[in-house]
């Protein structure tokens, strides 16, 4: 693995068993074997439609999804983890390098807790403080570096905003020093300001503490705006993946095409083109045949239905999985 990458997944796959008969029990594939490679430093964003496997991917390269099958690694300048062996020791030790910043801001924080003890509590139940002084000295630090002022502190979060419980769920994150962050929808449940007010201290937090973040989110002008890496999940796989700019400029899988056209214009008098998806995603206990999208897509042929295509970089950085990306591609009017 290239010294850059901190985090890296090849073929992760993650299944939950269900009931069945003996002989024949079934599996829930939520990811199909996914690989992934984020570099340090990045704002690597996962995007697609709701059920596609977006969060449980998040949750297993945190470690809290099992890994039934490929492998994941993490590695800083100090340790190196299989994520899919990791436990006892390894794994507490993990819980501080790699942490979540969840979507519902409301239902994230105790109601019980001042945000004093909120964001302390992972300090304590880590035992990454010796004494209650240093345990305020490092909450006023990371709460200062949130936005957020000493006052608040000695308050609950019934008295906040969700912009400023958001920003109370972030310091939470932070303050056991991660390198790796996880945000989950992390500003669907604000309004279109406060959005782009989180959206902006996350990209200072990155560049001032040095973070690494998996951005997971269904709305791609935030991803449009925030991400370096995009990578486009359907129904438990990766479609598609490239640097953020060129994913946009001309994105070559249907399905990610299909998600571009959808992208609301500020122009009034621009009807759009928007390209209607057909029919729901199919259950990930009965997955179709050959390319998974192909009961969805307007130009899948013969070959899609029996043939599974594979995450492809043709030599320009830019992975596809579609047997027909580059006919599709011409034929798009310049």
């Amino acid at each position: 693995m290239s010294d850059d990458i901190l985090i890296s997944a090849d073929r992760l796959t993650v299944g939950y068993p269900l009931g069945g008969s003996i002989l024949r029990k079934s599996v829930l594939k939520a990811v199909n074997e996914v690989s992934v490679h984020i570099e340090r430093g990045s704002f690597f964003g996962l995007v697609g439609e709701s059920g596609s496997g977006k969060t449980t991917l998040g949750r297993a390269l945190l470690k809290a999804a099992p890994i039934t099958g490929g492998s994941a690694t993490y590695r800083d300048d100090e340790v190196q983890y299989d994520l899919a062996t990791l436990d006892g020791a390894a794994l507490k030790d993990y819980r501080k390098r790699a942490q979540l910043i969840f979507q519902d801001p409301y239902a994230a924080l105790s109601p019980r807790m001042t945000v004093r003890d909120i964001i302390a509590e992972p300090l304590e139940v880590m035992g990454l403080t010796a004494s209650r002084q240093e345990t305020d000295e490092r909450v006023r630090e990371i709460a200062a570096r949130c936005r957020l002022n000493l006052e608040h502190l000695r308050r609950f979060p019934h008295a906040f905003s969700g912009g400023q419980r958001q920003r109370i769920s972030i310091a939470r994150a932070l303050v056991s020093g991660p390198k790796f962050v996880v945000a989950d929808e992390s500003v669907a449940a604000l309004d279109v300001s406060i959005q782009a007010d989180v959206l902006n201290l996350l990209k200072e937090l990155q560049s001032e503490l040095g973070l690494t973040f998996m951005f997971i989110s269904h709305d791609l002008s935030v991803v449009a705006h925030t991400c370096d890496h995009v990578a486009v999940m359907y129904l438990g796989r990766l479609v598609e993946t490239a640097p953020t700019r060129k994913l946009f400029a001309m994105p070559r899988h249907p399905y990610t095409r299909a998600l571009f056209s959808a992208i609301p214009s500020l122009d009034p008098d621009d009807r759009g083109t928007a390209q209607k998806l057909e029919g729901e995603i199919p259950s990930p206990l009965n997955q179709p045949p050959g390319c998974k999208f192909h009961t969805r897509c307007p130009n899948a042929i013969d070959r899609c239905k029996s043939e599974e295509p594979q995450l492809k970089d043709p030599g320009d950085g830019h992975e596809v999985a579609c047997h027909r990306w580059r006919e599709l591609l011409e034929a798009v009017p310049a």
